[in-house]
């Protein structure tokens, strides 16, 4: 399952430009330091709002089936997700704990595609990304996350 770190990103608000990062804090129960979800100031962020929105994955291989198979080219950036995976399959990490490098997360399910991101980009791709859109997850202990970490099982696992 042992993947890696393509590419991170961040958003400092809802709807706010995405902005590439080599290295970034992950802060346990929170988010990316500096992120719109850690701060509350997301799109999707609420009150009650549990801790699924801390970090979101998503494939480069599902970014490239759209593109191959439906002519949509769709960047990381564009899909609004936090970290770019390759080599992971992601759907099958929904309930199970992982590590990227030293940062320990949890699954917690599947990202859905964004009607309005879709209305935003210009191309309707909802329908084609239904469980394919990425992960959302949990920092279960922080850390640095940078690219080309490892994405694999907790070591003992």
């Amino acid at each position: 399952m042992s993947g890696r770190v393509l590419e991170i990103w961040t958003a400092t608000e809802g709807g706010a430009p995405m902005q590439a990062h080599d290295r970034i804090i992950a802060v346990a129960g929170t988010g990316l330091e500096g992120d719109r979800y850690a701060t509350r100031a997301g799109s999707y962020s609420k009150p009650d709002e549990g801790p699924d929105r801390q970090l979101t994955l998503i494939a480069r291989e599902e970014l490239e089936w759209l593109r191959v198979r439906h002519g949509i080219t769709m960047t990381a950036g564009d899909s609004r997700r936090n970290i770019l995976t390759e080599g992971t399959p992601l759907n099958d990490l929904v309930g199970a704990r992982f590590s990227i490098g030293p940062v320990q997360v949890e699954g917690i399910r599947l990202c859905q595609p964004c009607k309005q991101r879709a209305v935003e980009l210009g191309f309707d791709f909802v329908h084609l990304m239904l469980n394919r859109s990425g992960l959302n997850c949990r920092i279960v202990s922080g850390g640095p996350i940078a690219v080309g970490d490892l994405v694999a099982p907790p070591p003992g696992t």
